[in-house]
């Protein structure tokens, strides 16, 4: 289903930065792809998130597509770790970038680059 059931909120701000990101990587792969949001292991705490183009579509995804905004993409085993999570772009002094915020981690490394469910 598209929209009504996807797992994670996407602020306006991630929206707008993930746009911008494309437009200067000029990323010929989004023409037939999608941008997937996914967890993956690794990382000191166990789980690392990812954000990556895709062009293959998995029948358990959840499909998030509004207008011209990019369609972003989680698949089934995600977004049961995903559920309830924001994701969002900050700009601090030291460091800028997207950032989950995840009710579901029961625990984070000291980078915030991962984390453990």
């Amino acid at each position: 289903m598209i929209n009504d059931d996807f797992p994670l909120t996407i602020t306006n701000l991630a929206l707008a930065k993930i746009k911008e990101a494309l437009k200067e990587d000029a990323h010929e792969n989004l023409r037939v792809g999608v941008i997937r949001i996914a967890i993956q292991g690794g990382g000191c705490s166990g789980l690392q998130y990812k954000l990556d183009v895709d062009t293959v579509m998995r029948d358990d995804d959840y499909v998030y597509k509004v207008d011209d905004e990019p369609t972003v993409v989680i698949d089934g085993h995600s977004a049961i770790v995903l559920g309830g999570s924001v994701l969002d772009y900050a700009t601090t002094l030291t460091t800028s970038g997207f950032q989950f915020q995840n009710p579901n981690a029961k625990r984070t490394c000291g980078c915030g680059n991962s984390f453990g469910y």
